[in-house]
């Protein structure tokens, strides 16, 4: 499904993949978060995800131009959860709304893990 937006010069389309790759580099900016998480429903085990496989952390919906997010994500050891998840989702909403034009209606996150970082 891509989002659409019409204007007195045509109509942008956006698919959901270039919002889920846009979102996913500005939530690694942020402050507690070191990568997306990958689950494996077979075994369980979460893996942290490379730079390249970004979108498969996160899944994007588009409902009428309106946006849902879901991240998997793996935080920062020793950071307040409830601190990084507040900051992602202000900044995720900033950010995609004013890229998109559209709506974000929801963000739901999902901490898969924690690590240490050096």
């Amino acid at each position: 499904m891509k989002g659409r937006i019409s204007n007195k010069l045509g109509e942008i389309q956006i698919s959901t993949e270039v919002i889920a790759k846009y979102v996913g580099l500005t939530a690694i900016e942020c402050f507690g978060i070191v990568g997306m998480a990958a689950v494996s429903m077979k075994d369980g085990l979460v893996k942290l995800l490379k730079r390249e496989s970004l979108t498969h952390g996160i899944n994007v919906e588009l409902e009428d131009n309106h946006i849902i997010l879901d991240f998997h994500v793996i935080v920062s050891y020793g950071v307040s959860i409830s601190a990084v998840a507040d900051n992602l989702i202000e900044n995720v909403k900033y950010k995609v709304e004013e890229f998109t034009g559209m709506e974000v209606d929801k963000i739901n996150i999902y901490v898969e893990g924690v690590r240490v970082i050096d």
